[in-house]
């Protein structure tokens, strides 16, 4: 019997541990999308963006789109999410219901009225706390946007924040008018956002403006 229990545990250890690899290999991504002020009449290049990820994610990965306005720590911003099934049936049809959702989203934001401030912050830990619950191993925050933060006085955001195991991919950031007559502007707003991510324990920070090379927000280089 003694003997018996041994096996038992062993093979319960095998499982939990497979159960812990299998995990470790699911992607979950959650993308941040500004409808705030004139950045809003991105939004329609997001949809490409959406359909390079829908195109790119396997059975078990996570995906979710938010919307970035005045106020953005809330799952009410959430525009679409979905957890890919196992069955590839099932998951081309988990793939068209979202990308169905993503296109109402972006007509009503190109066709509505841009948010009057941008709390990408609020965004991002909404963000982290999606990406922790997936469980998966590989976890991204995908930030479409110029990445002007702008808040009201009411707003509250200047404390640390958690984004351990997180890669942080800035993508489409539009220069503003202030940037193109001093380009510092831009060049240290990034800097500012590297330095918080990383400080904040994201594993990875970066830039992508290609919208024609989408391949290169997941490579390690480029």
């Amino acid at each position: 019997m003694k003997w018996m229990r041994v096996v038992i545990g062993v093979v319960l250890a095998g499982l939990t541990a497979a159960c812990g690899n299998e995990q470790n290999y699911l992607h979950s991504v959650y993308m941040l999308v500004d409808t705030s002020g004139t950045y809003a009449e991105q939004v329609g290049k997001a949809k490409n963006v959406v359909n390079y990820l829908l195109g790119t994610l396997q059975p078990g990965d996570s995906l979710a789109v938010a919307r970035v306005k005045s106020r953005s720590f809330t799952e009410r911003d959430i525009v679409a999410k979905v957890s890919l099934n196992s069955d590839p049936l099932q998951v081309n049809s988990q793939k068209r219901a979202f990308a169905e959702k993503i296109n109402k989203f972006a007509k009503s934001a190109q066709s509505g009225k841009g948010s009057r401030y941008t709390d990408i912050s609020g965004g991002i830990i909404q963000a982290a706390e999606f990406l922790r619950e997936t469980g998966a191993g590989r976890k991204t925050i995908i930030i479409f946007s110029d990445m002007q933060e702008e808040l009201d006085y009411k707003t509250v955001r200047d404390f640390p924040i958690k984004l351990d195991g997180i890669r942080i991919i800035a993508l489409n950031v539009t220069k503003l008018d202030t940037d193109n007559m001093d380009p510092r502007r831009y060049l240290s707003r990034l800097e500012w956002w590297e330095e918080r991510a990383l400080a904040a324990g994201a594993t990875e920070w970066k830039v992508v403006n290609d919208m024609e090379h989408l391949d290169r927000m997941f490579s390690r280089r480029g």
